[in-house]
């Protein structure tokens, strides 16, 4: 379906946004203002957005520890993303998550977590309220190529198929899992022939594609809300940097380098849409000059807020109740 005007300059606006957001937060590691680790999205911002692009706060993400760009994709503010990522009090968890445990349960974003394979089961779960409480939504789950091969996965897709859940899997197979090429670690000819083993339909998709996400998730979603069960997509993207921000990436040749940055997600979608005369340039100039304004906004914001009360804030947050 052909969208419009508006949704397309907020679909560039999603992606420009985690480009920016996350150049910037390697820029900021470097200078020292983020403590701890960060794992940047960089490349993959056409998967994220295009599979988060028809959800609404109502519906359930949960993350992987490179989770910034579905942070985004899924509406959670960027203020508050800079000043948790810094560890300052205003942050969405107060500060005291960091980069990779970002949460917005306003947004529908159960978190991003760091532990491979961490978010299936979470989702299993979350999908199953959806279930029982006739909600009409769903709950999807992140995971790396790396994590396809987690036990705890396995497990979820068996039960989300056992109990028929509104389950959607999403593997955004960058080709690395941490160090490690997939082509050498993935025992099986791929992710989603290993994936619809378990008895549920997985699309392949190309991942640098917002179009072609977004329209695979569509089916995704009118399977799993019409009470069919879990539906999974292989999203098959590039990842631009390393590991963990300044990995060296001695493991990839400057061909292999290249060829990702070649595959660029955002000129892609610049061209189609100028070209076929849906925006001009002059438009998507301006959704980048209000993103940087939004970002350095951001990074002052924090770098100037204080940081959590330790005497005050250290037992805070520790439980959620959910209901």
């Amino acid at each position: 379906m052909q969208l419009s005007r508006d949704d397309l300059k907020r679909a560039y606006r999603l992606m420009f946004t985690i480009r920016a957001f996350e150049e910037r937060v390697d820029k900021e590691f470097a200078l020292g203002n983020i403590p701890g680790f960060a794992h940047v999205y960089l490349g993959q911002e056409a998967s994220g957005v295009g599979v988060c692009f028809d959800l609404s706060d109502e519906d359930w993400i949960g993350s992987t520890h490179r989770g910034h760009g579905h942070c985004i994709a899924k509406g959670c503010d960027v203020k508050g993303m800079m000043l948790e990522i810094m560890g300052k009090a205003g942050g969405l968890c107060g500060g005291k998550g960091g980069s990779m445990h970002i949460a917005d349960m306003s947004k529908g974003m159960l978190g991003a977590n760091a532990i491979v394979g961490g978010s299936p089961p979470i989702a299993v779960g979350a999908a199953l309220t959806q279930k029982v409480g006739k909600t009409g939504k769903v709950a999807v789950a992140f995971s790396g190529d790396g994590a396809s091969n987690q036990g705890t996965v396995f497990e979820a897709l068996n039960m989300a198929v056992v109990l028929q859940v509104p389950a959607i899997f999403v593997f955004e197979n960058n080709g690395y899992g941490e160090h490690t090429a997939s082509s050498y670690a993935v025992g099986a000819p791929s992710i989603a022939d290993r994936v619809q083993s378990f008895g549920l339909p997985c699309e392949v998709v190309d991942g640098m594609d917002f179009f072609a996400v977004r329209e695979a998730m569509g089916r995704a979603l009118e399977h799993a809300r019409s009470g069919r069960g879990p539906y999974a997509l292989e999203s098959r993207c590039k990842r631009f940097l390393g590991h963990f921000v300044g990995d060296p990436q001695a493991y990839r040749t400057p061909e292999e380098l290249a060829e990702a940055r070649a595959a660029d997600a955002l000129p892609r979608f610049r061209f189609g849409v100028t070209e076929a005369g849906l925006l001009s340039q002059d438009e998507l100039d301006a959704v980048e000059a209000a993103v940087l304004a939004e970002i350095e906004d951001a990074v002052q914001v924090a770098l100037a807020a204080p940081f959590p009360d330790p005497g005050r804030d250290l037992t805070r947050d520790v439980y959620l109740k959910y209901a």
